[in-house]
């Protein structure tokens, strides 16, 4: 397979050897010299003048290999994997994959990698160097494929496409990882558990799963991180920057994963839908997220109790317990959480907002999943099924009090006379029996079209706090 360049080839002792072999030879534009002559692709366009692009080596071999880039020649072969490379060095290093050494390291952080290029973008982290600049807004870039990136968002090109699915990419790489979805190459694996992956940086960030190891963290609030792009994400929290921005409706977004997920609102596109149940997704992640639930995997682990999750921020929230830590707080009640959702969802308690709409009747939720259980009222669905009798449910809360009537649980014990009760506000009227106490005006009956509470219940004697609780645990179950 040929290779090609637009522009000139030269060098300082030789002119390249690239010669049009049996009229064959195909540039996109240009001119190519051969000595002191000059003379034009044969395939090129009339009146295209095309850029000059010089190529200088300064030894024989570094000419060798440039030539390779027009023959398509790869002389040098894994014996790993049979995949094959124009220069020894490229084979070296992708030997170093399978082997596992990684021989350049960072001299102020320690970090190792298999290949110097990688290593001389990641000092720049430690300089602040941001060599590459846009011509449109000026903003700098470490490295060259992120300008490029950067500048088709301000002329909306994406040059590569899909083959399979026509999505189309402003980025190369990105193409390439994405046809991996479709092939189901995972070839980056770790070497202590044998787990493979389709992107490096995947599985970097799991090699970290095993070491403990975060090295990247917010100069901020201190949270730390095993992946740079999840930090940067991170700090638009605090600077409030939001560079992704959709042309139909002007609203922008601090992550690209999240524009995509509402350009898709405009289309009513759900690419993504699990290949058990059929549920559908407009995000990638949320179906990988999604598929844990049949699968029963739990890959992230606690280093301090062994316990085990099927997502990574339940396994953060899950390590608060441990330090006692509560990161996030309410700006007017200042009630802490140690996860950003379950603030942001406690927030609306005081603007309230109900952002999600009920497309059978109106109505409006604080909660999406509020808004999914109403949903299930008009369909009739009741997805929850108790493992014991059977009986379904529209609501995850209804299905735990039912399991609760089971003998196996009875969670909440009367401080008295330790008798065992499935439901709070039964264990509350018990207590009234040893206290004397009566039933005070915050006593409500709950109605499960009238109370305002994000949930509702049929039930008598709960009071305030009674709710309250309830609520909390739905949020934990959200």
């Amino acid at each position: 397979m040929w290779r090609f360049h637009s522009g000139l080839c030269l060098t300082r002792y030789s002119v390249c050897l690239w010669q049009e072999r049996d009229q064959t030879l195909a540039m996109t534009a240009g001119r190519v010299i051969w000595g002191n002559q000059t003379q034009r692709c044969p395939n090129q366009r009339n009146n295209t003048t095309a850029p000059t692009v010089k190529k200088i080596f300064s030894g024989s071999g570094d000419l060798k290999a440039h030539e390779r880039t027009h023959t398509g020649e790869k002389p040098f072969q894994c014996s790993h994997c049979e995949k094959s490379f124009v220069q020894l060095g490229s084979l070296k290093e992708h030997e170093w994959m399978h082997t596992g050494e990684k021989p350049y390291h960072c001299s102020q952080c320690g970090m190792r990698f298999t290949v110097l290029t990688n290593l001389k973008r990641h000092e720049r982290i430690h300089t602040g160097e941001n060599p590459y600049h846009s011509s449109h807004c000026g903003m700098s870039f470490i490295q060259l494929a992120s300008l490029k990136a950067h500048e088709w968002t301000h002329t909306e090109e994406k040059p590569f496409q899909c083959s399979q699915c026509r999505k189309i990419f402003t980025l190369l790489a990105n193409l390439k990882r994405h046809e991996r979805i479709h092939t189901g190459e995972k070839p980056y694996h770790c070497f202590q558990c044998e787990k493979r992956f389709s992107q490096s940086g995947n599985l970097k960030a799991h090699e970290w799963t095993h070491t403990g190891e975060e090295p990247f963290h917010c100069s901020q609030c201190r949270k730390r991180f095993t992946v740079l792009a999840n930090l940067k994400r991170h700090e638009r929290i605090h600077t409030g920057e939001k560079p992704y921005h959709c042309f139909q409706c002007e609203k922008r977004f601090s992550q690209s994963g999240n524009l995509k997920a509402h350009e898709w609102t405009h289309t009513g596109e759900e690419p993504f839908h699990c290949s058990q149940c059929r549920k559908r997704f407009t995000v990638l992640a949320n179906l990988k997220r999604h598929e844990r639930i049949h699968t029963g995997e739990k890959p992230y682990h606690c280093f301090q109790c062994e316990k085990r999750f099927s997502q990574s921020g339940n396994l953060k929230a899950h390590e608060w317990t441990h330090t006692g830590e509560e990161p996030f707080h309410c700006s007017q009640c200042r009630k802490r959480f140690t996860v950003l959702a379950y603030l942001k969802r406690h927030e609306r308690i005081h603007t309230g907002e109900k952002p999600h709409h009920c497309s059978h009747c109106g109505m409006s939720f604080i909660q999406s999943r509020s808004l999914k259980e109403h949903e299930w009222t008009h369909t009739g669905e009741k997805p929850f099924q108790c493992s014991q009798c059977k009986n379904r449910f529209s609501r995850v809360v209804d299905l735990k009090a039912q399991e609760r009537k089971h003998p196996a649980e009875k969670p909440f014990h009367c401080s008295h006379c330790r008798t065992s009760f499935t439901v709070l506000a039964t264990l509350k009227r018990h207590e009234r029996k040893h206290t004397d106490e009566k039933p005070g005006t915050d006593d409500v009956d709950v109605d499960l079209r009238q109370s305002p509470a994000p949930l509702r219940f049929r039930g008598v004697g709960l009071n305030a706090e009674d709710i309250f609780q309830l609520n909390a645990f739905s949020c934990t179950n959200d």
